[in-house]
């Protein structure tokens, strides 16, 4: 039984770290959110072995992939609080809809997301920086010049590849409308699973729930473009869903 809080080292902004975040307020473990804006995490996830965020510290061992933290932390609550389902059958929908929504719908998010707010660094510094050790913080004009390109890079960030992503993500949330279709109130079974979580986390970046830990930018200071579209994107029953599901976060 793990005796001190869970250590959970993130860059704030990832949706991937959003997602790990949740299920430990979820479930009410406790837990200490070590923060760092790129380059600097990788100073801390380094040191326990991992290469990108989210990483989880706990006693029992080191998890450094959001869907490793989940399926983790559903073995030590009890059966009530699970994420995943016991029911064999409902397990697999659960872990099929995570895989494509961690495969295909959080990539095509952030490349989107970032498209039309990497040269914004005032946008970019409270995202990046928020909750992040005030060195890190300090140094973000510095930093920021040097890692807009790698990002850029790294993610694959530009006209064409976000005209790819913005139809990847309408495609993905066209299957979630068709989940929805027959009014249930969760995506798998009678109960909220990992498969919500991970919906609601990776499409953040564009619907940008008022009620999300890392405070979004109003729709209308947003370029003109991005916010029509996010609006758009929240007016889908998927879109609907997660702003419910962030409103209900806390309850």
């Amino acid at each position: 039984m793990q005796q001190k809080p869970f250590r959970l080292i993130t860059i704030s902004v990832s949706h991937y770290c959003e997602k790990a975040r949740w299920a430990l307020t979820k479930l009410k473990l406790p837990y200490v959110e070590e923060a760092h804006m790129p380059p600097f995490y990788r100073l801390a996830t380094n040191r326990v072995g991992g290469k990108s965020t989210p990483v989880l510290i706990t006693e029992s061992g080191i998890f450094t992939d959001s869907t490793d933290i989940l399926q983790y932390l559903d073995k030590i609550v009890p059966d009530n609080a699970k994420l995943y389902p016991t029911d064999t059958e409902l397990r697999q929908k659960v872990e099929e809809l995570e895989d494509l929504f961690d495969e295909q719908l959080g990539p095509a998010t952030r490349r989107w997301g970032y498209f039309y707010t990497i040269n914004d660094s005032q946008f970019l510094k409270k995202r990046w920086t928020q909750g992040v050790p005030f060195f890190e913080e300090a140094l973000f004009p510095i930093v920021y010049p040097l890692m807009r390109p790698v990002v850029r890079k790294a993610f694959n960030i530009n006209s064409e590849s976000a005209a790819q992503a913005y139809e990847q993500i309408n495609s993905v949330f066209q299957k979630v409308n068709e989940l929805l279709a027959d009014g249930r109130s969760y995506l798998v079974g009678e109960n909220f699973s990992a498969a919500d979580i991970t919906f609601a986390a990776l499409a953040a970046p564009v619907i940008s729930p008022p009620e999300h830990p890392i405070k979004p930018r109003p729709l209308q200071e947003l370029p003109d473009s991005f916010a029509s579209k996010i609006s758009a994107f929240r007016e889908t029953p998927a879109g609907a869903y997660v702003l419910r599901l962030y409103r209900d976060r806390n309850s």
